[in-house]
């Protein structure tokens, strides 16, 4: 089924006002008539003038069924007897057939999503054994503004089995009003779940954080993908998933965020600790470096210079001493050595 925009009614002032005069006309017929057969003698013309009124004034109103205000980005999927009539889209007063009824199985869905305000029908409080009554007009127009679903947090298993608490926010709109309206039952809840299975299967590929032999991009290479480093291009396999599975409800993704990304709380410590031991052995790796450097420099300008002889003894209570100075957490207290090594 193809969308088919219905163009070229844009005639709702025109009817509107059409009927209001053809109201006074037949309330001015009816009440002419009337007078006249009151009188001795009985005109067919003003009886026929008083029942054409009368059907008039009973059924005038039908018309007005059909008149429709369209504000801009909004759509209305219209129906005949069952059957697909056509979408109305832009702004504007419209007149269709007064027996078309307009179709959004999501006009009530709220989701937590902007655009979404609390816009339900009031359902008045029923007595004992009454049935609920429903006081307001459902809106059965769609929105063609782009709009934005902030799910919940889930949390998942990363490719390592560390459980992950992970967020988004997607921003879509609608692009085919047939599809939303028909192709799915309800295409907001649609969305929604489209949305939490597009994450699992995609957070499932990545660690948390960098790790060995972890092939993300499935070309048999391990890689340095992760959840963490690669927000950009994790966001972007996203959004092409969901977009996959939404193009049969006529819904465009036009961008995919992470808004919440941590380690679930019963596992968050632990990995707070080995974050802060793979920093410490890191900066402890980089100092050792460092000191073998100006260890190896100071012997080497020594004996260039001439300045002292040092035997291999010497030279490895020099390195001792100098290893000890520069890889200590404490300033070193100087020991003066006043007497001989030997």
């Amino acid at each position: 089924m193809e969308e088919k925009v219905i163009s070229g009614k844009k005639n709702g002032m025109s009817v509107l006002f059409l009927t209001v005069v053809l109201y006074v006309v037949a309330i001015l017929g009816l009440v002419f008539g009337a007078t006249n057969l009151g009188s001795y003698v009985l005109n067919p013309r003003d009886v026929v003038i008083v029942v054409v009124c009368g059907l008039y004034l009973l059924l005038g109103w039908i018309p007005l069924l059909g008149l429709r205000v369209l504000k801009p980005q909004e759509a209305l999927v219209l129906t005949l007897f069952g059957k697909y009539y056509g979408t109305l889209k832009g702004a504007g007063f419209y007149f269709v057939n007064p027996f078309c009824v307009g179709v959004n199985p999501a006009a009530t869905t709220k989701l937590s999503q902007s655009g979404d305000v609390a816009s339900r029908p009031v359902v008045a409080v029923p007595a004992a054994g009454q049935v609920p009554v429903v006081t307001g007009m459902l809106d059965k127009k769609m929105s063609l503004k782009i709009q934005t679903l902030n799910n919940a947090k889930q949390k998942i298993n990363d490719c390592l089995g560390n459980p992950v608490e992970i967020g988004i926010a997607v921003t879509w709109r609608i692009v085919d009003t047939v599809k939303a309206a028909f192709n799915v039952d309800n295409y907001k809840e649609y969305l929604s779940l489209q949305c939490d299975t597009a994450l699992r299967d995609i957070v499932r590929i990545y660690p948390y954080d960098v790790a060995e032999n972890v092939d993300t991009t499935g070309d048999g290479v391990a890689d340095e993908g992760s959840l963490r480093g690669s927000s950009e291009v994790v966001a972007q396999r996203i959004k092409d998933e969901i977009q996959k599975k939404v193009d049969v409800a006529g819904i465009e993704i036009v961008d995919a965020r992470i808004t919440y990304l941590a380690y679930a709380t019963e596992i968050a410590a632990v990995m707070l600790q080995r974050q802060q031991a793979s920093a410490i052995i890191d900066a402890r790796k980089m100092i050792v470096d460092g000191a073998v450097g100006m260890v190896e420099m100071a012997l080497e300008r020594l004996k260039n210079g001439g300045m002292v002889e040092l035997d291999e003894e010497r030279k490895a209570a020099m390195v001792s001493n100098l290893l000890v100075v520069l890889c200590g957490n404490h300033d070193a207290q100087p020991i003066v050595n006043s007497g001989s090594l030997y």
